[in-house]
């Protein structure tokens, strides 16, 4: 799950990471009542919206007087912010960020994310602060230094001045640097974020080392320990298909194919995406109805599907191991009859009562296309597709 940059600063600063003073604001008079809370006499709006990029978009300005925040708010609220992560549709922004102005000398990064290949946490710094990583880490790695963290024993002293001096920080710089460094470091753990990102972090005039944008991330399997952060989800920002998914257990990511998939398990449904693509197909999803999915689950997974305008036809590849093949037969049928499905639709189905299975679906009148092994309905279901644009 993702929040706001003015949530995950207010979780950071409840650890004790340095953070600019700042005000939400939904409404242009809120964005100038948060200025006139904050010392100025230079202020930041921000556009809030779940996506990076968000200044080189427009989406933040300086104000040097309370009209010109008024007309900033004005301009910024309700505008489609496009950046390189919003995609050419962009995102309309609905809530602000009045934060007040900084002194900044420097720009560095710093992020703390889990890496799965160490299963660690892995702290990362870089002097190329206000970049976009990916990029400083395709063509300058030697400027990315990362240390890796030993779950035993946790965060150290040691490991939080190395990064402090592989940001070029010296004097009390190096103190400021390792307590936020040390309060971020808490801060990931005790929340079950997935990612902490502060692109900038920055060096004020005076020497302090604070964090001047911020992004978190969470393991959704942990958000049942964290009711507080589940508040702050904002399904504005989130794809609606994905959100009913979530509703019923199923796991959906949209896609820019035109070929429908409903799979069970995250391995097969990634290896099917995989063939089509090798059969000259477009996945339209990743779709994982899981191992225990029922008649009405199976049923409302098509409909997530076939709320994309852009699906052409549907291939559904189910391995019954737990799952029952024959409950996969009876909703894929309830389904293509309470929809009318007319796209072409290939079946593929494998393991516990795989022939009674098949069965249903034969028996059904409904124009199923049945397929022996994931190759075969591969090449099917590209050719459906194909043959009936």
């Amino acid at each position: 799950m993702n929040i706001h940059e003015h949530q995950a600063k207010q979780i950071l600063a409840r650890y004790g990471v340095a953070v600019p003073e700042g005000g939400v604001a939904f409404s242009v008079d809120e964005a100038v009542q948060a200025a006139e809370a904050l010392p100025g006499p230079v202020w930041v709006v921000k556009a809030q919206i779940h996506a990076g990029g968000r200044g080189k978009g427009g989406g933040v300005k300086l104000a040097k007087s309370l009209d010109e925040v008024r007309s900033l708010a004005d301009e910024i609220l309700g505008m489609t912010l496009v950046t390189h992560q919003t995609g050419p549709a962009g995102k309309e922004v609905k809530r602000l960020y009045i934060e007040d102005g900084c002194d900044i000398a420097r720009e560095l990064y710093l992020s703390a994310i889990m890496d799965r290949g160490s299963s660690r946490i892995a702290i990362m710094a870089s002097t190329e602060g206000g970049m976009d990583i990916e990029e400083v880490a395709a063509k300058t790695p030697e400027k990315i230094h990362t240390v890796s963290i030993d779950p035993v024993t946790g965060l150290q002293s040691f490991h939080a001045r190395q990064l402090a001096f592989a940001l070029g920080l010296e004097g009390k710089q190096v103190g400021s640097a390792v307590r936020l460094i040390t309060a971020l470091y808490q801060a990931f753990v005790d929340t079950d974020a997935s990612l902490v990102e502060i692109n900038p972090l920055v060096v004020t005039g005076a020497g302090e080392v604070i964090a001047l944008d911020a992004k978190m991330n969470f393991d959704d399997n942990a958000l049942y320990r964290h009711a507080d952060i589940a508040e702050m989800r904002d399904p504005t920002e989130e794809d609606p298909a994905e959100l009913e998914a979530d509703k019923w257990d199923l796991n959906y990511i949209k896609l820019d194919g035109n070929i429908g998939c409903m799979v069970n398990g995250a391995g097969l449904a990634m290896a099917t995406m995989d063939i089509i693509k090798l059969r000259g197909g477009e996945p339209a999803n990743f779709l994982d109805v899981g191992g225990g999915a029922t008649k009405d689950r199976v049923t409302q997974a098509f409909k997530i599907i076939l709320s994309d305008d852009s699906v052409e036809g549907i291939l559904v590849n189910i391995f019954g191991g737990i799952m029952r093949c024959d409950v996969i037969a009876e909703g894929v049928i309830a389904a293509a009859r309470e929809l009318e499905l007319t796209k072409p639709l290939v079946v593929r189905l494998e393991g516990t009562n795989v022939e009674l299975g098949k069965k249903i679906m034969a028996e059904s009148g409904l124009k199923i296309i049945a397929a022996d092994d994931l190759g075969d309905a591969a090449v099917k279901v590209v050719a459906a597709v194909k043959e009936a644009a």
